[in-house]
Parts: C-alpha cells; structure tokens; sequence
C-alpha cells in the first residue's frame, strides 16, 4: 500500500514540477505578443529584428526546443528531428543561445551531451557540440551548435530540419544553411539586433528583393516586451543617442544619414478592397526601358484619402509592351478615360526630350501606343518628399497615404529610400518613389460629387433667374 501511495506522490510531484518549469510558464502565456506571431507563422524563413533584451532569443530558443520535442502548438512536427543552432561565436554560444537552451530544456528530456570544450557535468560553463534529447515520437533529436567564426566549409555536408541563426550570420554561412535544410524541406529563422547597417539581411529579408513568398520578419522592441521595467526603458531610452535607440531599442537598419521616410509604418499598408470608381483618380508612370518602369493608379476618397490600389514594375521591356500591360491592369479596374478613349498618364517632363538615338520622345511613343500623357508635372524634391511624409503622417489622426499588399515593389522602395549627400536621396531603387512624388505634387482639392438635380428643381431654378433678370 505505502509503494503505491509513494508512487501517486511521485508522479504528483513530477506533474507540479513540469507545471513549474520555464517552458511551461512560457506556454501559459508569459510571452508577449510579437513573439507568439513568430510561433504561429508557418513560412520556411522567418526572422525577429529586436531590439537588446525585446524578447527575440527566448522566442529562437523556445522555438527550437519545441521543433526538437516534437511539441510546436503551431507547426507539424517531425520525429528524429537534426537542427543547428548558429552564433557568431563559440563565446558567443555559451553566453546566449547555449545558455538559453538549457534553461528551457528539462534534464530529463535530454540523452546526452557533447562537449566541444569543459565538462559535460556543468555544460553551462563550456562549449557544447551537441545535445541529444528525446523526442515525443519515440525517437530522439539532435540539437548541433555552430561557429560563423569557423567558415563556411564547417557548414558543409549536413542534412538538416531546420537552423537557428542567433543574431546576423555572414552571408555565404546563411546560403549554405539553406542547402542543409533543401531535402528535408526544412526551414530556417534568425533572431537579430541589427547593428551591421545596410547589409544582406536588409536586402534579402527586410526588402526581400527576391520576392519569395517564404520570407517573413517581425519588429519587436523594449515595449513589446511586458516583463520590462516601464521606468528602467524610460531612463536607458533617455540615455541613448537617437542612432542607438534605432537599432537597440527598436530593432530597425539604420545608416548614417537615414531614411527619407521614416514616418512609413505597417498601419500605411493595407489589404485590397473593392475601390469605388468614383474615387479613381490618376495613373502616375516614371519610364525604363533598361531600368525599371514604375506605374501605380492612385485613387483618393472624399476625405482626401490616397490609396495605391495597382502596380506594374518590370525592367528590359519596350514601350510597346510597358503600354498593353498598363491597359490590362486598367480594364481589369474599370479604370476611367478621356473623351477619346484614351487613358491618361502623368510622366516625368523629361519624357518629352529625344535622344541621339532616337526620333521621337517617350512620351511620343506611348501616346503612339494610346496612352494620353500628361508631363505638365511639378518635379520638385523638397515640395514632393515633405507632401508624402505629411500623407503618411499627418501631424494629427490617422494616415492618409495607403498602399495595397499587393504593390510589393512600391513598399521594397520606400522601405530602402535614404537620404545621400546634400540632402538628396541617394539614387538607387527609386522609380517608384520619383512617381508617387509626382502624383502628390499634382493632387487637387476633391469634393464629394453634388447629387444630380431633379427636373421640378431644375425648373424652379430657370424661373428665377428669370424673375432676377426682370427685375433688374
């Protein structure tokens, strides 16, 4: 009888301690939100950029014991699961990823531990090389440690389910992860504080310059954070310069001379609804041949509202074809035209000018393609950046610039657009932003339409500017 009580009094025991533990808590909701949105997202590439102590390693960490259990709420999960966990350094890796995961892993899930260097008694003080744990499905997972410092080829050879990268790896580590999880069709995510500047990560995640559907990031910084003391953020954040709290505080790329738009924010994009035709409004083009052509219809409501709602973007195409593809996109919207059944266009002046190699001007050779063009446009820099910075942030209520998902191309540029030299921005990924100046420098005051007069209406009007008439 007492064996059997002392039987129930142990497993009560070991159920109050897993009710205990760290990765029970965290279960339970001590998490914020930002990083259960990380948890929930099931795409193959998946980035946090946090600012210092947002929140973003204990979301890698707690993701990796998840997918090495075979436990992940949000995901499918994988028996005999092989992962890497990637730090810039084997110092590195003890003091955060290593650290992080031992906190989070109960010691009795795990098998065995290999140490790269100390003892595998206190692995906390050495350098793991791997841990093996069991996992849910009967099998067992192996969870490897990495070095950048040690080069690329040490990422060689290895299939794999998924890799953690534990801040911004060099770029050649990163693409030979992506061969190691290619097989198994695995998948990756990083957790960040960017302090590198413009690098890779910001082209290739933050931009996503490819265009992959697999790509997602989240921002987290000190706010997001409901374990931090309000008062603690608010004396650091007051001790800071404005350059540091950027990328420490917020978790955002930062350059020397910033962005042109930094009041651009996720509540400035929205996804696509049906746009009355009534708001339509103008087709704004900047040309390329070689380069990118750059063509967005803008609409704008009745409140003054501007919505992006379309967008062609294609480089190394002629004007013959950038003409037709403008067309499609404006039957399929119903867009409106002139009283010669032509769609109008604003352009950039320069449209107007021929070259050497040519007889005739762009603007020449779309209106050959039956477009009306319109490069009775203000071009002005200063008026066209600080007329879009007040649309995205006005100095009270809401936005009033807002850009459907779906233009991915214009949200690329003006996530990308900085300041260069002499207070100009530096001429690179542009055309989409040059457009939407010329756009917002031609707005004109709408009103709502006056409702259509009725014939007694209109018949009492006739009368008395007829009684005005005689009485005069």
């Amino acid at each position: 009888m007492n064996e059997i009580i002392n039987k129930i009094h142990a497993i009560e025991r070991e159920q109050r301690r897993r009710k205990e533990s760290p990765l029970a808590r965290y279960n339970k909701g001590a998490v914020h939100l930002k990083q259960m949105a990380f948890h929930r997202c099931v795409k193959r590439n998946r980035w946090v950029f946090g600012g210092n102590r947002s929140g973003k390693t204990e979301c890698g960490a707690v993701e990796t014991v998840w997918l090495a259990r075979g436990i992940h709420p949000f995901r499918e999960n994988r028996p005999d699961v092989s992962c890497w966990v990637v730090s810039l350094s084997q110092q590195v890796q003890r003091d955060v990823a290593q650290q992080k995961l031992l906190y989070y892993l109960d010691k009795s899930w795990i098998r065995e531990i290999v140490m790269a260097s100390g003892s595998k008694g206190s692995p906390e003080y050495g350098v793991i090389d791997y841990i093996v744990i069991d996992n849910v499905f009967g099998g067992t997972s192996r969870i490897g440690f990495k070095s950048c410092e040690a080069g690329r080829e040490k990422f060689q050879g290895t299939s794999l389910d998924f890799v953690w990268f534990d801040e911004e790896p060099p770029r050649d580590v990163y693409e030979e992860c992506r061969m190691r999880v290619l097989d198994r069709n695995g998948h990756i995510f990083g957790t960040m504080t960017p302090l590198k500047g413009l690098s890779w990560v910001y082209d290739e995640i933050y931009l996503n310059s490819h265009g992959s559907d697999e790509v997602w990031y989240e921002f987290m910084e000190w706010s997001d954070n409901p374990f931090l003391n309000a008062a603690e953020v608010r004396a650091m954040s007051e001790s800071m310069s404005a350059d540091s709290l950027e990328s420490r505080r917020y978790g955002r790329f930062t350059t020397s001379n910033g962005l042109v738009y930094p009041e651009f924010c996720e509540a400035n994009v929205i996804e696509p609804f049906d746009v009355p035709e009534s708001w339509y409004d103008e087709i704004s083009v900047d040309p390329g041949l070689n380069n990118p052509l750059s063509c967005h219809w803008y609409a704008r409501d009745f409140d003054g509202n501007v919505y992006v709602i379309a967008e062609h973007y294609e480089a190394k195409r002629d004007v013959a074809y950038h003409a037709e593809k403008i067309k499609e996109i404006s039957a399929r919207l119903g867009w409106k035209k002139d009283r010669f059944g032509r769609l109008s266009v604003l352009m950039d002046s320069a449209a107007n000018q021929r070259t050497l190699n040519g007889a005739k001007s762009v603007a020449e050779l779309f209106g050959e393609n039956g477009l009306a063009v319109n490069t009775r446009v203000d071009k002005g820099l200063y008026t066209g950046v600080n007329r879009v910075k007040a649309l995205l942030k006005p100095l009270s209520g809401s936005p009033r610039l807002y850009i459907f998902s779906s233009c991915v191309n214009m949200i690329r540029e003006i996530k990308g657009y900085f300041w260069g030299s002499g207070d100009v921005p530096i001429k690179r990924d542009d055309h989409a932003m040059d457009e939407l100046r010329y756009y917002v420098c031609n707005l004109i005051e709408r009103s709502e339409p006056k409702p259509a007069k009725s014939l007694i209406q209109a018949d009492k009007e006739r009368l008395m500017r007829r009684l005005r008439g005689g009485n005069l």
